[in-house]
């Protein structure tokens, strides 16, 4: 039981850690601010957007008075980022090596929401 809520809260702080430091770089790093529009062909709207929307993903799954399927919502959401993110990079021109930690992070957010369903699972037996 203490190996699963460590696994889960270690997991899921990587993701909400790495969530806020990419929507922080969003709105104040010029470097990523033209990346996403020059190199992956994003208008400026769409990176505001998706930093607001990393930081309340962020704070759903971090928070515990947040409700399940509000949280159920961010992973959803989080998966859906990082495969359109490998696509977008892939898509770009980047190399293989350069496109595949949106995967890796994919796979830390599996993770987390696997021990996500056995802590709610058991919270409700």
């Amino acid at each position: 039981m203490k190996k699963d809520k460590i696994i889960y809260w270690a997991t899921t702080g990587i993701i909400s850690l790495m969530m806020l430091f990419a929507a922080f770089s969003y709105f104040t790093d010029e470097n990523v601010k033209n990346a996403m529009g020059t190199h992956l062909g994003f208008p400026d709207y769409f990176r505001v957007e998706l930093g607001i929307a990393k930081v309340l993903g962020a704070l759903a799954l971090i928070l515990p008075m947040v409700p399940t399927r509000l949280k159920e919502f961010a992973y959803f959401g989080f998966a859906l980022t990082f495969v359109s993110a490998f696509y977008a990079h892939l898509s770009s021109g980047d190399p293989l090596a350069a496109s595949i930690g949106p995967i890796v992070f994919l796979g830390v957010l599996a993770v987390s929401y696997v021990y996500f369903q056995k802590r709610t699972s058991l919270a409700q037996s």
